[in-house]
């Protein structure tokens, strides 16, 4: 029998939508023979629905559509990810589930069982987890069926089980012949290839293949990068899906008294490192763009690395006619700056305009020195010139209905190198969870991708420097950027403490300074905008740093 792996895109919300598009790849489905097609968790919802599910009229119309749904499996089956209201009189009131759908009709719903609550889940403010496992009988084979976390309960790849219920384990031993899981996996660095090692090494442990639906498309700060996977009872990788696009992957399976095998399938490549996190940026930034309802984008250009990633993500995910650059020199601004902005923009082929800044930055000097008197010039005067920027750039915003993308990389925002109502004025930061040192290597990836000098050298070889008093530059107040980023890494992602990072080798002074930075500028990442996330830990909803806190972790 043929079973197909139905890699969607849904919205978050957008019920009527997710269901047509479901019901389109039912359709599909059957033109091609296949018997089951499987969907990812919370399908119908889209995945993370969040506090969505307090709303009853939501989770109704959830559960209305997946009847729909039904109906349209004739000649197909279905498996359909959901809400669904608890019947118990205890507990909290919803599960999430899968609908086995076939003839018209529900037959079978299952749940999830393990239910995660670190880095950017909390499904256990919503659902109750699912009883016992049940398998279902599907063209003869017994299939275990279980929703993403439930694959990820082993010890021997994560170091410590999470859950003492072993809902694989459970299925195996109930005599299941093949094993499907409906999946929401976020993407982040790395991630993929531990995915395909932990589903190997479940197959391999139970003697079983196992089949992976996994959500595409970008929710908010998320990024799915689908790659829908099936893996044959040795462990091995025999067919993928595409990454960072739909797609559905028909997998012939072969059914006979003894169990299920996976013959070999379509294996789509999975770009890697670099490749892999520019692809998802240019996902999210395109998903959360269209889904917000916006068609336009609007940024500043500096002539700085960051702002040139930026836009050539922008135009990567929306198209150059979509993007307007905007240069807002100052009089600290370099000639180069200006010229590298504007080529910049040209190579893009975005629109480009030049806005100085020079007299509102003087006339805000003048109105406020009688107040400042006696007093230094300091980083006030410099945070002057970014708040200017920043209510021209909202502005521009405001009366063309473009979304402002903010330029700041994670190195800058840890340590609070950016102005609060300045440049980190706008709707998503597309780089905020982007280390300085892997913007340049993106910046280098984005010009051997395009086959041309799309971000110009000097751009890329330049001292970076904010430009905001004379002859400044980054390495005047931070450490250099390769620095940063290790004690960033180690404090923030694996929670090292500074005698360990010292003990380590990083430099005593540089460790105490940043560490102070990063717990010092809490404040103003809980007023960022909104950034994508494709590290293991970035800042944001996954990050949850108390602001008025005292704790000196030595």
């Amino acid at each position: 029998m043929k079973i197909a792996l139905a890699q969607i895109n849904p919205t978050v919300g957008d019920v009527v939508g997710n269901s047509e598009k479901i019901i389109a790849r039912i359709e599909e489905a059957r033109s091609l023979g296949v018997s089951l097609v499987v969907f990812p968790e919370l399908a119908v919802s889209g995945y993370p629905p969040r506090d969505l599910l307090l709303k009853p009229r939501f989770v109704r119309a959830n559960v209305e559509a997946v009847q729909r749904i039904a109906q349209a499996c004739t000649e197909v089956a279905a498996l359909v990810g959901f809400v669904e209201p608890s019947s118990e009189r205890f507990g909290r009131r919803l599960r999430n589930a899968a609908a086995y759908c076939r003839d018209g009709k529900v037959e079978h719903v299952r749940y999830k069982c393990l239910l995660p609550t670190y880095d950017v889940f909390d499904e256990q403010r919503y659902f109750e987890p699912g009883p016992e496992v049940a398998l279902i009988e599907h063209e003869g084979a017994a299939i275990g069926v279980s929703i993403c976390e439930d694959l990820w309960n082993d010890e021997q790849l994560i170091g410590r089980r999470l859950y003492p219920r072993d809902p694989i384990g459970q299925m195996a031993a109930a005599g299941a012949k093949l094993l499907v899981n409906m999946s929401a996996s976020p993407f982040e660095r790395g991630k993929h290839a531990f995915r395909v090692k932990l589903f190997g090494k479940q197959a391999e442990r139970h003697g079983l293949p196992i089949l992976v639906a996994n959500q595409v498309g970008g929710n908010d700060e998320l990024v799915f990068d689908g790659a829908s996977t099936a893996i044959d009872a040795r462990g091995d990788l025999v067919a993928q899906a595409k990454a960072f696009e739909e797609d559905l992957l028909v997998v012939d399976v072969d059914v006979s008294g003894q169990g299920v095998s996976l013959p070999p399938g379509r294996v789509e490549p999975y770009p890697q490192g670099i490749a892999g996190i520019h692809d998802a940026l240019v996902l999210g930034t395109r998903d959360y763009v269209r889904k917000c309802g916006f068609k336009k984008v609007v940024l500043g250009l500096s002539g700085g690395i960051d702002s040139a990633v930026t836009a050539a993500i922008a135009v990567a995910a929306l198209g150059p006619d979509a993007v307007t650059g905007i240069a807002m020199p100052s009089r600290y601004s370099s000639d180069h700056s200006q010229s590298d902005a504007e080529v910049l923009a040209r190579r893009l082929g975005i629109t480009f305009k030049s806005i100085p800044i020079e007299p509102m930055h003087q006339a805000f000097e003048v109105h406020l020195q009688p107040h400042f008197e006696g007093r230094p010039l300091d980083i006030t005067e410099e945070n002057l010139q970014a708040r200017v920027r920043g209510v021209l750039l909202m502005a521009l915003s405001n009366k063309f209905g473009s979304l402002l993308l903010t330029t700041g990389n994670k190195s800058e925002l840890a340590v609070g190198y950016c102005t609060l109502y300045g440049d980190m004025c706008g709707g998503l930061a597309v780089i905020s969870d982007v280390p300085k040192t892997s913007v340049y290597a993106l910046a280098r990836y984005i010009n051997e991708r395009g086959g041309a000098e799309m971000i110009p050298a000097s751009t890329i070889t330049k001292v970076p420097s904010a430009e905001l008093r004379p002859d400044q530059t980054d390495q005047d107040s931070l450490p250099s950027y390769d620095v940063l980023d290790a004690i960033l890494e180690r404090y923030v992602t694996d929670e090292n403490s500074m005698d360990e990072m010292v003990a380590a080798g990083l430099d005593a002074d540089a460790v105490e300074k940043v560490v102070r930075l990063i717990d010092l500028n809490e404040y103003k990442r809980k007023q960022a905008a909104l950034g994508l996330k494709v590290t293991s830990r970035a800042f944001g909803v996954g990050r949850r740093m108390p602001i008025a806190a005292r704790f000196r972790y030595q």
